[in-house]
């Protein structure tokens, strides 16, 4: 008797997408409507949007629904919001993650959900053997990348050849053990991420991946590197026996990342991500999941 297909929660983070997010849920919903045999469930988490994101959301969510969202109406980071969606990896066997500019086709994310008997968690990987560019980088947005990651290699040794990518998905006991260690809400999340999974023991794979680099990205190489350069460098103290003597330190930092107009990491203590919690508003009409009658 074949196994049955694993149920998957699909999250993508969004700050001010009206422009590209609809032709993205519309081809995921209907792809894996076609094409996948088991439970899909696609939810957005609208970060601090100024804009009609949730309204074309919406609109989408009335022809399909698997889609729902979640609704936080201050800024809390492309890390905060993921940070907030994989809370609801319970609803699933597999949760996983794709930017909302539809970089990752939904074929390329439906390849990485095949290798997950392989592993842990399998990561989308723009720069190993058998990756597809449909769509460079510029020279400098690559450039900036390589250096990227020869920093983060220095720093954590974790022989990843691609931690950016935004296409990632894992098995949900990985997910529920490492949560309580996800603290960065910038767009240094995956490195804070896969740390965390490599600490844990869990087996991480890098798959090649079929990508498309897409104009009106949100990094710019400027304020977007500061900021995750400052959060390596907080992450890497983080696990250093350093850490408890740097408390004076703190106001400095959070002064940094508002001069950086990034979000700051989570403390410690849960009572962030609580009061985060409580300010979300869930839509949509996903059966047995995120919805209006208070599915998360």
């Amino acid at each position: 008797m074949p196994q049955a297909s694993p149920n998957v929660l699909l999250l993508i983070p969004a700050y001010n997408e009206e422009e590209r997010i609809e032709p993205v849920l519309r081809d995921y919903a209907e792809y894996f409507t076609k094409h996948y045999s088991g439970r899909f469930q696609l939810v957005v988490v609208l970060n601090g949007c100024v804009d009609n994101t949730l309204g074309v959301v919406e609109r989408v969510g009335k022809d399909h629904p698997c889609l729902a969202a979640i609704e936080f109406p201050a800024r809390i980071g492309k890390g905060g919001a993921l940070i907030e969606g994989l809370k609801l990896a319970p609803l699933a066997d597999l949760i996983g993650y794709v930017d909302a500019d539809g970089a990752t086709s939904p074929k390329a994310f439906h390849d990485l959900i095949k290798h997950t008997d392989n592993a842990d968690c399998v990561i989308g990987s723009r720069w190993i053997r058998g990756a597809v560019l449909h769509q460079a980088q510029s020279s400098k947005r690559q450039f900036a990348s390589r250096m990227f990651h020869r920093l983060v290699q220095f720093a954590f040794r974790m022989n990843i050849r691609d931690t950016q990518c935004g296409a990632k998905v894992m098995r949900r006991e990985a997910v529920e053990k490492i949560h309580p260690s996800l603290r960065i809400t910038d767009m240094a999340f995956d490195i804070n991420l896969l740390y965390a999974l490599k600490r844990a023991g869990y087996r991480i794979l890098e798959f090649p991946t079929e990508w498309t680099d897409k104009i009106g990205s949100k990094v710019t190489l400027g304020r977007t590197s500061l900021s995750m350069l400052l959060s390596i460098i907080r992450l890497r103290l983080v696990y250093s026996p350093f850490y408890r003597y740097l408390s004076p330190l703190r106001p400095l930092e959070g002064w940094i990342y508002k001069k950086l107009r990034s979000s700051q990491p989570l403390p410690r203590s849960d009572k962030d991500t609580e009061s985060h919690q409580m300010s979300a508003k869930p839509i949509g009409t996903s059966p047995g999941g995120p919805s209006g009658s208070g599915g998360l």
